[in-house]
């Protein structure tokens, strides 16, 4: 090795010392506030998350400039139309945002709740009762109102947030945790309960995965290569969430018009999000509702990637009707690779498969484990789907997209978890929480 490159590899080493250090600091301070936090009781953090909503409000001129520049600069990067749909802010997004604060306000507190609770035969008395995690990590990308979600869920549940919201939401995460530690510090709550490694980079992100001891959780949202790359190179424990290869099935007594508008709400609603539907699985025999729905999808700008079957079934071409603006979606062989895939785009999977059976037995080779639904009109075949479907989420006769936070009464999300373990589904304050047990006695000791 030549001197020169000794030389260098000594500097990146420094460097890379140096950048420990840094995140190493500021988990300790994450540390600390979380143990601050924990103290707080319901009125002060309800009083915290109130200057929050109120500071997103007052902010929105502001907020609205930091976000135009990253959309700006992620079309000049070539970022997808799904990533930069989740990555706009607007005036109602951002009223969405501070009107889910409130909701959570509205929301009891999770802390220090009797799970069980009982006295044993000699005397002692067991309480199980809710406590924080500590000091929450996550890693996403071009989502700044998942920075908001996020801080709020763990403020209110009395945990300190790390978050690394990725470049291409640098500025609207900037504005975002300015806007949030002003309101911190304008009710005398600690600083830094909300902590952002975003000016670190990939690196940075890096060394959060690292912080075994300092950081008691990890949650990566985002694309499949984003979560499985924090799953494989943490050493703090993940919660695994978000990848969405979601199905719905339409059975063979599925009615045609109840069958459409769902499918197209969850393809289309929002098309960029991990519960809106990928794969379109129809039963032999509801033709005529197959039908309905490919010809809705196709109606509201669909690519549809079809099975020889399915293909049969597609409706014969409208005449252009000159009064609708209507963009047509394409008709495109379908593969493998189609089913394994989340587009997160106007793109979806079509297979005719010959009964319940084999439905459920393709959605369990192709699922993520987020979200399957059925529409049909029997109790029965509801029910074999519910009991042998294996997800976060098992819907009959309604859209994908009601896997949510906030659709389920949570005030928000932190992610919805596809794993099995401590948290699975829409992820709110209460998974946020574990459990401590606190034994009174009176002088007993064990024989």
């Amino acid at each position: 090795m030549s001197e020169q490159q000794t030389t260098e590899q000594q500097q990146t080493t420094e460097q890379q010392q140096d950048l420990g250090k840094e995140i190493r600091s500021l988990s300790h301070r994450a540390r600390a506030a979380s143990k601050r936090l924990a103290q707080m009781d319901r009125e002060h953090k309800d009083r915290t998350l109130g200057a929050v909503a109120q500071g997103l409000r007052e902010s929105r001129v502001a907020l609205l400039e930091s976000n135009r520049e990253d959309l700006e600069r992620g079309r000049e990067a070539g970022l997808s139309r799904a990533l930069l749909d989740r990555l706009s802010l607007d005036e109602a997004r951002i009223e969405q945002l501070a009107a889910s604060v409130e909701e959570i306000i509205g929301l009891e507190d999770p802390i220090g709740r009797v799970v069980q609770g009982r006295t044993l035969p000699n005397g002692l008395r067991l309480t199980q009762v809710t406590v924080p995690l500590g000091v929450v990590g996550a890693i996403y990308e071009a989502r700044p109102n998942v920075t908001v979600d996020i801080a709020a869920l763990a403020l209110k549940s009395g945990n300190a947030a790390l978050l690394r919201g990725g470049s291409a939401a640098l500025r609207s995460n900037e504005t975002l945790l300015s806007i949030m530690r002003e309101a911190l510090r304008s009710t005398a709550a600690p600083v830094d309960a909300v902590v952002s490694i975003d000016s670190y980079g990939r690196e940075g992100a890096t060394e959060l995965m690292t912080q075994l001891g300092s950081v008691d959780v990890l949650i990566p949202r985002g694309g499949r290569e984003l979560i499985q790359h924090v799953v494989r190179n943490s050493r703090v424990p993940v919660i695994e969430t978000g990848e969405g290869n979601v199905h719905v099935y339409v059975d063979a007594t599925a009615d045609p018009d109840t069958a459409r508008d769902i499918v197209v709400n969850a393809k289309t609603h929002r098309p960029s999000v991990c519960n809106a539907a990928e794969t379109l699985l129809l039963h032999r025999d509801a033709e005529k509702a197959g039908r309905e729905v490919l010809r809705g999808l196709l109606r509201v700008g669909v690519d549809l990637h079809l099975d020889p079957r399915a293909r049969d079934w597609l409706p014969v071409p409208e005449p252009e009707d000159p009064a609708q603006d209507r963009t047509q979606g394409e008709v495109l062989e379908l593969t493998d690779e189609d089913y394994a895939t989340e587009y997160l785009d106007l793109q979806m999977a079509v297979g005719v498969v010959d009964s319940l059976d084999e439905a459920i037995e393709h959605i369990g080779r192709w699922t993520t484990g987020h979200t399957e639904a059925i529409i049909t009109d029997s109790v029965a075949d509801a029910d074999r789907f519910v009991a042998e479907i294996d997800a976060a989420a098992v819907i009959v006769n309604a859209s994908t997209r009601f896997t949510d936070g906030g659709q389920f009464g949570l005030g928000a999300e932190v992610g919805i978890s596809t794993q099995k373990m401590h948290a699975r589904g829409p992820m709110g304050m209460g998974q946020l929480t574990t459990t401590k047990w606190i034994v009174r006695g009176e002088g007993q000791v064990r024989a």
